[in-house]
């Protein structure tokens, strides 16, 4: 047996410092929190794959947007509720450009980044009929989101979507929306933290579904246009991003600037409300907020009490980043394709010391190559493996709190440097021999 890079009771003693009984279990920040601490007092350099945040520079054509704007003196005054009028154009154009559906400018609504929508989105939605007061999770997904919920104290659904992929995950679906209850359905695609992607077909019966049974669909975009196997980058031709709105009208899109813009730090999204959605009168709503239609409840009431409105200068990035993403001026998908780049190099070394991906195939295909994939080892729970990956300088979150029911962890691509390669390498080759039976 050899010595661990770590030594073992550091890691141990953090753990317990930390009043973490499961480590299972521990939270993104937790895991983050323990990998900063042990690399201070260590001296070691941890290779830390535990948080989805960007690893690239900001979209240039944002910041200077912004510090112009800045410069102009917006910082001064409140930003409109409704949003930048010049945001809501170019977002509306973006969605035609790489989507490839209609959606009215009045319903595309700056948020402070895509959490801030789904929080807004799961209170509206759960305030619509009284009757439906669950939110159903196609997981795995973002451990946040039913956090949200926790705080609101909205109930919800979920499901592990790695046996129901194709013509199972209709019928998976209907069996909780027939009891009536379900008041919206959450995805992400490319989903975080497997990178499947659902396809059109699947989305189609999503839709149909929801039309179906009255309930609406979120459906997270922040990693728009990732899925690295087809070429989404060219605007107003096909092939476009998948999305179930072709297919039903019960719809909310999430746009981040976060992940495909680099664009995290100031907190800037935009929530796409279809245009029937957005008129909708809800009786509940309408009651409860003097006869208002669902996109305005959304904005006036949800919005305006989180937060005032959307950074004023943030919003002027955004449509910058939007209008020359459409005007063909600004390579996005170019840029974040590092990403697709060091999840390849990461799983060889993985799986060549004996690792294997959790969420291998996306339907009859291989997942991509992008921000995150899934790996397990033989013989480990993802409790014990994330352990032990600490004692290697390794940090990654547990699938568990992404309400996946499979062992193994979700790796993050985000944050790797060139010079982490060889130094994982070194480290698994050891983590091999000191596990292999």
């Amino acid at each position: 047996m050899k010595d661990t890079p770590i030594n073992k009771s550091l890691i141990d003693n953090a753990i317990n410092d930390f009043g973490i009984q499961d480590f299972a279990k521990a939270t993104i920040r937790e895991v983050k929190s323990i990998a900063v601490y042990a690399e201070k007092i260590s001296g070691v350099e941890f290779i830390k794959m535990e948080m989805g945040i960007p690893g690239l520079p900001a979209a240039k054509v944002g910041v200077d947007a912004q510090i112009k704007a800045l410069q102009y003196g917006i910082a001064h005054s409140y930003p409109d509720i409704q949003g930048l009028p010049e945001l809501k154009r170019q977002t509306s154009r973006f969605v035609k450009a790489f989507i490839g559906v209609d959606i009215a400018s009045e319903g595309c609504i700056p948020v402070c980044g895509s959490m801030q929508g789904t929080f807004a989105s799961f209170l509206t939605c759960s305030q619509a009929d009284p009757k439906k007061d669950t939110v159903l999770f196609i997981d795995p997904g973002f451990p946040v989101q039913k956090m949200q919920l926790q705080v609101q104290g909205v109930k919800y659904e979920t499901f592990d979507v790695y046996d129901f992929r194709g013509e199972k995950l209709g019928p998976k679906i209907e069996s909780f929306l027939k009891n009536g209850n379900i008041c919206a359905i959450i995805y992400s695609n490319p989903n975080n933290p497997s990178w499947i992607c659902l396809n059109e077909e699947e989305l189609k019966t999503i839709g149909t579904l929801a039309t179906e049974y009255d309930a609406i669909v979120i459906e997270d975009l922040a990693y728009f246009a990732m899925d690295f196997r087809k070429d989404l980058s060219i605007p107003f031709e096909a092939p476009y991003q998948a999305t179930v709105a072709r297919y039903t009208d019960n719809y909310i899109l999430l746009i981040s600037g976060s992940k495909a813009f680099s664009y995290a730090g100031e907190r800037i999204g935009v929530t796409c409300i279809s245009d029937k959605l957005y008129h909708r009168h809800y009786y509940a709503l309408s009651a409860r907020y003097e006869g208002l239609p669902f996109g305005p409840v959304f904005s006036t009431r949800m919005l305006y009490s989180l937060s005032s409105g959307t950074s004023h200068s943030a919003q002027y990035a955004m449509a910058a980043i939007l209008k020359a993403a459409s005007d063909g001026t600004y390579y996005f998908r170019k840029e974040i394709s590092a990403y697709g780049e060091r999840a390849h190099k990461l799983k060889d070394i993985f799986c060549r010391h004996g690792f294997y991906i959790v969420y291998e195939k996306d339907l009859d295909e291989p997942i991509a190559d992008g921000f995150y994939f899934t790996i397990c080892y033989p013989g480990m729970t993802s409790g014990q493996l994330a352990h032990e990956l600490m004692y290697y300088g390794v940090s990654a979150i547990c699938l568990v709190t992404t309400g996946s029911h499979q062992e193994g962890l979700r790796v993050c691509t985000s944050f790797i440097r060139d010079n982490q390669y060889d130094l994982l390498e070194e480290r698994m080759i050891i983590f091999e021999e000191n596990n292999s039976k």
